[in-house]
């Protein structure tokens, strides 16, 4: 087996690739900023004021924040939920990424404890909230569900579990780091959407593709209050206009685009159900997101992979690192730029190549 970094660098070399919005150089990510972008000052005024009108404005929210990083924000907007109802509970799904991806920084820094709901493999349901029996100060909700391949619950699913929470006296927070990729699903306005929580935290760099970066977004006090913990978590840096700016020029550029990126993965799934060795999860899919598992071992894996390369497609290097059966490789495939790049026979037959159809 080549070790994971010698794939990484065979994969740079690839002109074409298979998932999202491909492989972009530093010029290319910092010609989409404007030339006579306004420049802020600790976080105040010019494009990073510019963004968070433009993202409370598309969540229908009072007021919005920006912060560096996605593992800040929401570790700060529980946080503020917390101390506000006098409570320390977390309930979210055990595959939640502030849990078991970002080292448990809501209990070693804020003395919050996180509470597991429902089961791995499915999405969280109204039953498993009501077999809860302590109030929690927040419920979490992921949308998508990105382990899960892009899973979400029906929007009347989503009221009755946010109703849930308020019958507790708990907070509703929305991890929507992909809800622009979500609000095709729905056929709802994005503000429709957040209007059900109480907070909502998006991210710019996964399905916009734009610099690092996110936005909480909930009323005036609540957002104050994040500002206040952005600056003790030293977040809010002399100068962050250079990531906002980016995200406003993704916003223009890509959020347009997430219905076709959402047709295109269901027309992309309905192709690869008739695979042999394939599987896509879920079936069909309901965001621009989809898990593909294949029937190949690791060094199959690896063939399969290189041999796409040296024709300068770019798969992917290395599968997805969660648990899979022996004999197979489960990855994401996120539709974007890339993606719609290629027509969609070259892109079943691609994939089916990696499956061992050749």
């Amino acid at each position: 087996m080549t070790a994971p970094e010698e794939l990484s660098e065979l994969a740079k070399s690839c002109t074409r690739f298979v998932h999202s919005h491909g492989r972009r150089s530093a010029a290319e990510l910092l010609s989409e900023i404007p030339a006579e972008t306004e420049v802020d000052r600790y976080g105040d005024g010019g494009a990073v004021s510019a963004l968070e009108e433009r993202v409370a404005g598309l969540l229908g929210t009072e007021a919005a924040c920006f912060l560096p990083s996605g593992t800040m924000a929401q570790q700060i907007v529980l946080r503020v939920h917390a101390d506000r109802r006098g409570r320390r509970t977390v309930a979210f799904h055990p595959l939640c990424h502030l849990d078991w991806r970002e080292g448990r920084g809501y209990e070693r820094l804020h003395n919050l404890t996180g509470v597991q709901v429902g089961e791995p493999a499915r999405p969280i349901s109204l039953a498993d909230l009501e077999a809860i029996a302590e109030p929690p100060a927040a419920l979490l909700l992921e949308l998508p569900q990105r382990d899960l391949g892009g899973s979400l619950p029906s929007f009347e699913e989503l009221e009755a579990m946010v109703a849930w929470a308020r019958s507790k006296g708990a907070a509703a927070h929305m991890d929507g780091a992909r809800l622009w990729e979500a609000q095709p699903f729905y056929g709802r306005s994005l503000a429709e959407i957040a209007g059900l929580f109480d907070s909502v935290y998006v991210s710019f760099y996964k399905g916009l593709g734009a610099l690092a970066g996110c936005c909480v977004g909930s009323d005036v006090e609540t957002v104050a209050e994040v500002r206040e913990w952005r600056r003790r978590h030293g977040g809010t840096l002399y100068s962050l206009w250079p990531n906002a700016a980016s995200a406003l020029a993704a916003l223009d550029k890509r959020l347009g685009r997430m219905p076709a990126y959402y047709e295109r993965a269901v027309e992309l799934a309905a192709r690869l159900s008739a695979v042999p060795g394939l599987e896509v999860l879920p079936d069909p899919p309901v965001s621009p997101m989809m898990h593909l598992v294949f029937d190949a071992t690791a060094t199959q894996w690896e063939e399969r992979f290189r041999a796409l390369a040296a024709e300068g497609i770019c798969t992917w290097p290395t599968p997805w690192p969660g648990e899979v059966l022996p004999g197979k490789q489960r990855v994401e495939l996120a539709v974007g730029d890339a993606t719609m790049a290629f027509q969609i026979d070259e892109l079943v037959s691609v994939l089916a190549r990696m499956a061992g159809n050749s």
